[in-house]
């Protein structure tokens, strides 16, 4: 029996290699679908005959699916084995991929993202626990700076890329595109992976748990993606999900702390290196995620960039940020990660603070260096912080702790997401109202118009889209200066964990 429970080697050279890049992708694959859809809802919409308000559930769907299945990783893990789960989860994946492009109404599509949610919420755990796993424990650090780049590159390429499949050939193929991958990539895992399997344990299900889960998560996440469009609680609609989340989450923690066998283990929260790490995670991966949603948008409305240059450059902060990962994850596990997560964090707000001064004459270079710069702090921040979390629990725990922050980083990426959206648009309103007054005092500018030959229309046409950009160009470094306040608050969080008495070694983690 003692031979049976012995930790296998880990892999060595091609294999390594193969596996590491397997692990990688599905990571990848499935964070890149929470954004590749968002720039092909009023294609996809059109195409089967629907609302773009009806098109937005494409995003929802998925959101909520994901969201829902990432925190049961843990219990999934050990009542079926990680690698099985994995695998599963995997080839499904693949396989509700080419379902979502063949569907041919609304409905289907959306059933299918679903259940392409639910398979792919444990992939981004589980591909950091087993990239852990295989990975000798010198080399972790390379395990945590490639599973961490490609965290931090999939939501930014997730836009260019599904810019570039619509304008290109057409909306199906952002779901065909993952699905070779997913598929073959899925089979080679479970032949590499397969003798990394650890004994299961035989618990009993919490469905108690399991439904507050999903009744919280989910009338959280719609009402997030809701509230803009019904404005917010002016809406009984939005008052009652609101109502029913609150509840419902206040019911979970009760449940899941008294409850002996737990879906989501919440106790690793005790430990106060974890806690700590998880709140300057949900402040600066929100900050983060907000000028990734707020820079395309602002580019493409207002800039005249079409989806795909927008794309090119907002993907400007992850250049750096892939070759730096692996070299910052070897600096992380030599010294105390402490400083390197505040400096990264606070790195992030000062260019954020940099980029609020932007105006509607800058070229394409002048908006993008900015960012490519930025993108240095990306995995100062987030190499360090998850080194920092994943040491911070028991072996026993890491299942639980990679799925609790995972599912932490998705739901401030939803809650940021919709904050600046409203944000944006309210303070875009303000502004304009404010300027209005202002704008051809002296009608000189009118009146040189009406000597061109435009008309009142056209002349009032003319005027109120110059002030509608001058507003929206406000509106948007306003939003940036309260993101690298967030940024600044986030960065001051990290020195609540307690300096770890060792370099922190995440390789002892399984």
């Amino acid at each position: 029996m003692e031979l049976a429970h012995r930790e296998p080697a880990p892999l060595q050279g091609g294999q390594l290699a193969l596996g590491a890049l397997m692990l990688a992708m599905a990571n990848f694959l499935a964070i890149l679908d929470t954004t590749i859809a968002n720039v092909s809802v009023s294609n996809i919409a059109g195409s089967l005959g629907t609302s773009t308000s009806q098109g937005t559930y494409v995003i929802t769907s998925y959101a909520v699916a994901e969201a829902i299945s990432v925190p049961l990783t843990g219990w999934l893990a050990s009542r079926f084995g990680a690698v099985r789960v994995f695998v599963t989860c995997f080839i499904l994946f693949g396989l509700f991929s080419i379902l979502c492009g063949m569907a041919t109404s609304m409905n289907m599509l959306v059933l299918f993202r679903v259940f392409l949610g639910f398979s792919g919420g444990p992939l981004m755990p589980l591909s950091q626990t087993l990239m852990l796993r295989i990975f000798p424990k010198e080399k972790s650090h390379a395990a945590i700076g490639l599973w961490s780049m490609t965290t931090l590159v999939a939501p930014i390429m997730g836009p260019i890329l599904g810019g570039i499949l619509c304008d290109q050939y057409s909306w199906p193929y952002i779901f065909y595109v993952k699905a070779p991958f997913a598929l073959a990539a899925g089979f080679l895992c479970w032949q590499l992976l397969r003798r990394f399997e650890l004994p299961t344990c035989k618990l009993p299900i919490d469905k108690i748990g399991l439904g507050l889960l999903i009744v919280w998560v989910a009338a959280l996440q719609i009402m997030l993606d809701e509230g803009k469009d019904h404005d917010w609680f002016e809406s009984s609609r939005i008052v009652t999900l609101g109502i029913i989340a609150a509840i419902g989450f206040v019911a979970f923690l009760i449940w899941e702390l008294t409850e002996k066998n737990p879906v989501v283990d919440l106790r690793v929260f005790r430990h106060r290196g974890y806690r700590s790490s998880m709140m300057t995670l949900a402040l600066a991966f929100g900050a983060f995620f907000a000028i990734t949603v707020l820079t395309p948008l602002w580019l493409q409305i207002y800039m005249g960039y079409t989806a795909t240059i927008a794309g090119y450059s907002t993907a400007m902060m992850g250049v750096l940020a892939v070759f730096l990962a692996p070299i910052i994850a070897n600096l992380a596990s030599k010294m105390d990660p402490r400083p390197l997560v505040f400096a990264g964090v606070l790195w992030l707000g000062i260019w954020t603070l940099f980029r609020s001064h932007a105006n509607m004459d800058m070229t394409f270079w002048q908006i993008s260096l900015p960012m490519l710069f930025q993108g240095i702090g990306m995995p100062l921040f987030f190499v360090p912080l998850t080194a920092l979390a994943l040491g911070s629990v028991l072996p026993r725990e890491m299942d639980s702790a990679a799925g609790l922050m995972n599912f932490i980083r998705t739901l401030s990426g939803a809650i940021a997401t919709s904050m600046v959206n409203t944000g944006w648009e309210r303070q875009t309103r303000y502004v304009h109202a404010e300027l209005a007054g202002l704008t051809d005092q002296s009608g000189m500018a009118g009146r040189a118009m009406s000597l061109s030959g435009a008309s009142d229309g056209q002349i009032r046409g003319t005027l109120d889209w110059l002030l509608q950009g001058q507003s929206v160009m406000v509106a948007t470094n306003h939003l940036f200066m309260l993101i690298a306040l967030l940024f600044a608050i986030a960065a001051g969080f990290i020195w609540l964990a307690p300096k770890p008495t060792h370099a922190v070694d995440t390789s002892a983690v399984h």
